[in-house]
């Protein structure tokens, strides 16, 4: 890909603290002269404010056409029938991946050096939401159902995905986590499709499995042990949000969503209102998915310029927000970061 060439993205600031985290974020990509050439679109609380759409038909298909977006945290309206917009996002586009490195950034705490990646099937598993309610005991609805589902094709595209990204990435392990002991025909399809797929991948890749409950407590007691893990849906939520906590919570915690097509980048953290607007929102988390979005475009050398720069100025502890100990607001980090890239 020659440098100089711009690559159309889409670009969605959000809602509560997303504009200005945005704003953060394309300062720095601007800085270093990131090749994106934006298409701003709305959604969440402003597309329901501006044409009463969290998802609005323009933010779709600009979507569609760049096949790249950068998305700010969104809201979804409680009540009134809306959907969840990433859930809607990754069905629309089939975005089967949710990727989520997590990596130690700031030192001193009590995990140092962790840096592992958890993949996650993003289409189906219990979050394919399919419930009802039953009458039960004398109530219309005293019984609630929620069936899940797993098909073979997505378990063996979601494994090869975590395959594929630990040859790309000089990854050497792959951690197929699972509850295949209870839930045998769902778990036990997933662990199945992974045995079958690891044996591609003998002798480049190690493989081995975890119950998901093993998994959880051996996150919290030797994280070290881990380097890419490949899950199924509800699992990936919980072990993310799990391993945003060992480096420092899900202000550090960035997101991509991946398809055939499309791939959008995310800060996993929400849109947190009460700060909006404030100058106190660490903006870090939706700049690490920029860093992704420069790497899957193959703009590892800016990428790692960013990097750089975030880990020696956090490393230095002079700038940091409140939620990292500091005292700077997301501007005072900002511009420090800006002084940082070399």
């Amino acid at each position: 890909m020659s440098n100089s060439k711009t690559i159309p993205a889409t670009l969605i600031p959000g809602d509560g603290i997303g504009p200005e985290i945005m704003d953060s974020v394309v300062e720095i990509l601007d800085a270093v002269g990131a090749p994106f050439k934006w298409e701003r679109h709305i959604a969440g609380m402003a597309g329901v404010d501006a044409v009463n759409d969290p998802l609005p038909k323009e933010t779709i298909e600009s979507i569609r056409k760049t096949g790249l977006a950068l998305k700010g945290p969104l809201t979804t309206p409680v009540g009134g029938g809306f959907k969840s917009i990433n859930v809607t996002m990754r069905q629309e586009f089939e975005l089967y991946a949710n990727l989520r490195p997590t990596k130690t950034i700031i030192p001193g705490g009590r995990y140092e050096k962790i840096d592992l990646v958890i993949v996650r099937e993003n289409l189906e598993g219990y979050y394919a939401a399919m419930e009802h309610t039953i009458p039960a005991n004398g109530d219309s609805k005293g019984i609630a159902l929620s069936g899940g589902y797993v098909s073979r094709k997505e378990c063996e595209r979601i494994v090869r995905f975590a395959f594929d990204y630990a040859v790309k990435n000089n990854r050497k392990k792959v951690t197929l986590v699972h509850k295949a002991n209870i839930i045998k025909q769902m778990c036990g399809m997933f662990l199945e499709a992974g045995r079958k797929v690891a044996e591609e991948y003998k002798g480049r890749v190690e493989c081995d499995e975890r119950i998901v409950d093993a998994c959880s407590m051996q996150l919290v007691t030797n994280p070290w042990q881990f380097d890419v893990i490949v899950t199924t849906n509800l699992f990936g939520d919980i072990l993310s949000d799990q391993a945003a906590g060992l480096v420092g919570g899900l202000g550090l915690a960035p997101g991509a969503n991946i398809g055939e097509k499309t791939a959008i980048f995310e800060a996993v953290h929400g849109s947190a209102p009460d700060i909006a607007g404030k100058n106190l929102a660490n903006p870090l988390a939706l700049l690490l998915a920029a860093v992704m979005m420069l790497r899957h475009v193959r703009r590892d050398d800016l990428a790692d310029r960013i990097d750089t720069a975030i880990t020696n100025l956090i490393t230095s502890g002079k700038v940091r927000t409140r939620d990292m100990g500091g005292e700077a607001g997301t501007k005072e980090l900002t511009a420090a970061l800006k002084q940082a890239l070399v």
